[in-house]
């Protein structure tokens, strides 16, 4: 064996295992697999063209040498971005370990307490500093978070504004830049007309339906917004606020003032910079829209024995169900970061947050105090951590880079400086050093922080935060890792057994690629920083470009789309800014099949178009006629078709190149979802499918772990015609020659986790990339055949093949009493992860395997379903009594000294031998949904709260 071959680390089956499963498909070799798989005519002619594999080793040198090319100076630029101390507690015990983030979303609510109890922190974190009565799990980052406030609002116009047609939406000019530039490419396709301006100047007309205002303000100032609030509450107009959450501690909560929705970021409670992300955005809002609140809300419930569980809660998928009445396309979250930002709050808790948010502002307060000393102004009356110092901004800029300092500079006589956690009394004399060369003057060492506060005693927190007993019990390292640890052994993740999830590919996010999001030379880098500081970040990210144009068969790509969501948005966007300068702006009927994933219409109806559906054939194919009909109806009008391939139903359609001809003959532009990019890389590709854009998902096919629901990354690669519209940034340049606005707060995205993508790449090289797609695909057909005598697969290829995931139908159980979930829950029992459960066909679940798992691993879980089916055939429709009904079952039903159920407890926790070595209990027995949704908690209770629900 090669122990310097990644891809063998990478790929589970061994050479050894290979000629059994190809016996068991039915084939004599991989290639003639491949050949029945995928149609010869979309084939690549030739292998990538990407450089030879590195070994890990070699990576590991390879990216430090780059990182050594960024250069680490300290920054104080602000703009929504601070350098934060990230404990190491929550370091080693959560961001560097695979039980957190390899971990899926909290959909299978009885094997994710752990997550969804971290969740359940995060949110009342955030209620308890906004003075919201309701928040949700985290959004992708505060300027997206900014643009769903706005959409919500939108939407919660009151009658009389609907049938007015009011529309215009007022921005403070003190909101961030890049939020500015987001909500404006967020309203124009909606018809909402963003005004910016003076909050202190604006008319309250009836023409406007909402305000969003920014607290602190860009510059650092403190606004007392008490009456800018009661005259938008006069005024029929609802208000938002984006709010600095570590100034909240010291600050007036905005619930207090009756805002309708705070948002933000939680990046500076212990999140690295990263040169952009990821970060846990949040979004708080009153209890009267909860169900319109944009991404998942964590809830408190009981379990089938009245236990307290939690679950996602109300709209969890709402756009898969609305689809194209969705209010919002968003289906993730920042999981991972939230869990992390939390558990912040829970190692510091309320005291703990005072000590760090006083010292940022007595730094702040002492650092004016020696810069008025000698001669220079400040502007800001009110302040948390920003100073607005009037110099020669290009003379500071010289001599602070000369000494590794980072400032923001708005304009030619303006300074702006940020403090933060890490601030401390040698970094404030450097900063008063650097001003005092420029004044030639002398300057004494700060010795001692001032006492002094610079926030009116009006605009002080006065409100308790944090009460509940969690942000008061685990404040020793010990305490912690406990509870951590605790947490952890609720959750079942990939480092216990495969997560066989269809269309989500859990594969193997291995500890190589990851280990560089540890590295302060990575993670210490703020986006807005000049670009020569970050050379090495924008070596890996023109590589990764580079790559993911090769590997697509596309002209450009932008890493800055941060989830798959965003990646479909930001990729219509730009067909929509195409047809334009084509002067054919009226194109805006997309066309959608009806099995699409639901965030597609979603995003499309975001975009401005109109969508129509077209209908699936018998077999699960697009209906090639149907579609034709359309595009021909709708070819004065066609902006795009939406397709996923091979297709939602794990199929490669033969007929997808005519599919694609026939939308160019009419004019229109081809947008490909790449969320099954697996079963393509060196096979295949969106260019030669004919496509002309595809978003691919980082945290599936090229390895960015899904750290129990995000982070993830959704770049958009594009043909030649459309590289000039890609999306651009406010602060720094990025994008084509005419880009549309930003899609995201940072120039490149989450750019830290693209690391991991570069190496995941890297590593395996052109031969190991196919490699890995031809196994995707053989584990896949391996599974489809050993579940074949049990389970019916729902659709297959014209030879009978799947691509890498499949759909069993379970309908057919329904005649013993058994419903897919029932299924889903037993396969706990059995130590799994249940599949895909009811999309995209009600009733199935939908297999994806991946390459990385082992011929043993497949076994194993093929066995668990053959054994289920066995017990379905036991049960009848008239018995609840069985062991798939009452699935999952914990150890505290198999210790109690009742057993009521009618078979053995052998048999309900131990039905194949393999458990009991590596037996994973649930903590909670089948959660009651209805119940929770009738209850809502979205906060952590105190235990009598729960009681009286």
């Amino acid at each position: 064996m090669r122990t310097d071959s990644f891809a063998l680390r990478h790929i589970g089956p061994k050479e050894s295992n290979l000629q059994e499963m190809l016996q068991t498909i039915g084939v004599d070799s991989l290639d003639q697999l491949i050949y029945e798989t995928i149609p010869d005519d979309i084939r690549l002619k030739s292998p990538l063209n990407l450089p030879p594999a590195l070994s890990e080793h070699q990576y590991a040198e390879h990216i430090g040498k780059i990182a050594a090319k960024n250069k680490v100076f300290k920054s104080y630029i602000g703009l929504g971005y601070h350098q934060s101390i990230m404990p190491a507690v929550i370091q080693r015990n959560i961001l560097e370990n695979p039980g957190w983030y390899t971990a899926y979303t909290p959909y299978q609510a009885e094997i994710a307490q752990g997550r969804l109890e971290a969740l359940l922190n995060f949110q009342t974190m955030v209620s308890d500093l906004t003075g919201m009565e309701i928040a949700n799990a985290s959004l992708l980052d505060e300027s997206t978070a900014a643009a769903e406030a706005i959409s919500l609002l939108y939407a919660l116009r009151d009658r009389k504004q609907k049938k007015g047609n009011v529309n215009k939406f007022f921005v403070s000019e003190e909101v961030l830049p890049q939020s500015i530039s987001l909500i404006e490419t967020r309203a124009t396709p909606l018809g909402i007309e963003i005004v910016v301006g003076n909050h202190e100047k604006f008319d309250f007309s009836e023409e406007y339906f909402g305000a969003l205002v920014q607290y602190p303000g860009k510059s650092g100032q403190v606004f007392n917004y008490t009456n800018f609030i009661t005259k938008c509450q006069d005024a029929g107009i609802k208000t938002a606020v984006a709010a600095d959450i570590l100034s909240l501690v010291k600050l007036q909560a905005p619930g207090e003032l009756g805002v309708d929705v705070v948002v933000g970021t939680t990046q500076r409670f212990g999140i690295p910079l990263g040169y952009g992300g990821p970060h846990a955005a949040f979004f708080a809002t009153k209890e009267e829209y909860k169900r319109s609140i944009p991404g998942r809300i964590i809830g408190v419930t009981k379990d089938m024995d009245g236990n307290q569980a939690l679950r996602m809660a109300l709209q969890t998928r709402e756009q898969h169900i609305k689809r194209d009445k969705a209010t919002s396309n968003i289906c993730t979250a920042q999981v991972l970061l939230a869990v992390m930002a939390g558990m912040y709050a829970v190692y510091h808790g309320p005291n703990g947050l005072k000590y760090i948010a006083d010292t940022v502002h007595a730094s702040a307060v002492s650092l004016e105090k020696e810069l008025k000393k000698l001669g220079f102004d400040q502007v800001n009356s009110a302040y948390f951590d920003t100073l607005q110092i009037k110099a020669n901004a290009s003379s500071v800029k010289e001599i602070a880079e000369k000494n590794e300092i980072n400032f923001f500079y708005p304009d030619d006589e303006t300074v702006l400086i940020s403090l933060n956690e890490t601030t401390n009394l040698e970094d404030i004399n450097k900063i008063v050093a650097v001003f005092a060369q420029l004044a030639a003057k002398d300057s004494s060492p700060l010795e001692k922080l001032s006492e002094e506060e610079k926030i009116p005693a009006e605009l002080r927190r006065t409100t308790d935060f944090l009460t509940h007993e969690v942000f008061n019990a685990y404040h020793s390292e010990t305490e912690l890792m406990r509870y951590i640890k605790k947490l952890e052994r609720k959750d079942l993740s990939l480092n216990h057994s495969m997560i066989s999830l269809g269309s989500c590919t859990m594969k193997l996010n291995a500890a190589s690629e990851m280990l560089p999001l540890s590295n302060p030379q990575w993670g210490n880098i703020h986006p807005f920083v000049p670009v020569d500081q970050a050379e090495g970040y924008h070596f890996v990210l023109r590589e990764l470009e580079k790559q993911l144009n090769e590997i697509t068969g596309f002209s450009a790509t932008s890493l800055q789309p941060n989830s798959g969501a965003q990646g479909e948005y930001a990729g219509l966007m730009v067909i929509r800014a195409y047809h334009e300068s084509r002067g054919e702006g009226h194109r805006n009927i997309c066309l959608i099949p009806s099995s699409a994933h639901g965030t597609n219409p979603a995003s499309a109806v975001m975009a401005g178009m109109k969508v129509v559906v077209t209908k699936a054939s018998d077999n699960g194919n697009i209906d090639v006629d149907d579609l034709r009909e359309k595009a021909i109806e709708h070819k004065d009008n066609l902006a795009a078709l939406m397709v996923t391939y091979p297709s939602t139903h794990g199929v490669f359609e033969s007929a997808i190149r005519e599919i694609t001809t026939l939308i160019h003959d009419n004019g229109g532009q081809v947008y490909m979802d790449g969320a099954n990019m697996n079963a393509q890389v060196g096979l295949t590709n969106p260019g030669v499918i004919g496509a002309d854009v595809c978003h691919l998902n980082l945290h599936k096919t090229f390895a960015i772990p899904h750290g129990g629901g995000g982070p993830g990354v959704g770049p958009i690669c594009v043909a030649e015609q459309l590289k000039p519209f890609l999306p651009g940034n406010p602060v720094v340049k990025t994008g084509g020659e005419q880009a549309i606005g930003a899609i995201s707060s940072a120039p490149w995205g989450s750019s830290l986790v693209c690391l991991i993508s570069y190496g995941y790449i890297k590593m395996l090289g052109s031969k190991g990339l196919q490699k890995a797609t031809e196994y995707a695909i053989l584990n896949a057909n391996y599974v489809k055949e050993r579940l074949n005598e049990h389970f019916k697969t729902l659709y297959s290829g014209e030879r009978g093949r799947a691509a890498h995931e499949m759909i069993l139908d379970c309908r057919p159980f329904k005649a013993n009493g058994i419903e897919v979930t029932d299924i889903a829950k037993r396969l706990i029992d059995y130590g799994f992860h249940s599949p895909t459960v009811s999309f995209p066909v009600a009733g199935t679940l939908m297999i994806e395997p991946t390459e990385s798992e082992s011929k043993a691993e497949l076994d194993r879980f093929c066995d668990a379903l053959i054994s289920i089916r066995k017990e379905i055939e036991e049960t009848s429709a008239d018995d609840a009594d069985n062991m798939l009904k009452n699935a999952p079952h914990t150890a505290e039903m198999l210790t109690s000294d009742e057993w009521k159920f009618s078979y053995s407890r052998q048999k309900a926790a131990f039905p194949l031998d393999y458990i009991a070595d590596n037996k994973f209990w649930p903590s909670v027995r089948r959660v009651d949904e209805a119940f929770g949704d009738r209850n809502l908690m979205c906060s952590c209770p105190p235990t009598e709260e729960y009681a009286e629900a």
